[in-house]
């Protein structure tokens, strides 16, 4: 049967292999997306254009959730795909580094100074 299905299918040839062509492409486009790197840099690139005033706090909050969830689905893609223990390390890093870039800007947003671990000192002391 496996002869006679491929002469059959034999006129069809063009269009399967332009299907294998447009998956791989597809393949190749979601890795480069979701790749944990290109994302850092995207995020590394948001928190400059925040830093220089090109976008708002609200765009800012917008834009890294959605980079975030890029990365997280990065990340889980690489660990289905036979990644390591590095991927969640890599998450709880950024998760950490993010909490405090984020405790960075609600600090600079209400006028104090941001402390390690995400705490922000609005200079408020009530005792």
């Amino acid at each position: 049967m496996g002869l006679l299905s491929e002469t059959v299918l034999l006129p069809f040839a063009p269009a399967r292999g332009s299907l294998w062509v447009i998956r791989q492409l597809i393949a190749e486009a979601e890795r480069q997306y979701y790749d944990p790197a290109t994302v850092r840099a995207e995020l590394a690139l948001l928190e400059r254009r925040l830093d220089e005033g090109e976008i708002t706090a609200e765009e800012f909050d917008r834009e890294e959730d959605a980079l975030l969830d890029r990365l997280e689905i990065g990340l889980g893609r690489a660990t289905a795909m036979g990644g390591t223990a590095e991927a969640d390390d890599a998450t709880a890093v950024d998760a950490e580094a993010t909490e405090d870039a984020t405790a960075a800007q609600d600090a600079a947003v209400t006028g104090g100074t941001a402390e390690p671990g995400g705490a922000a000192d609005t200079g408020d002391r009530t005792t």
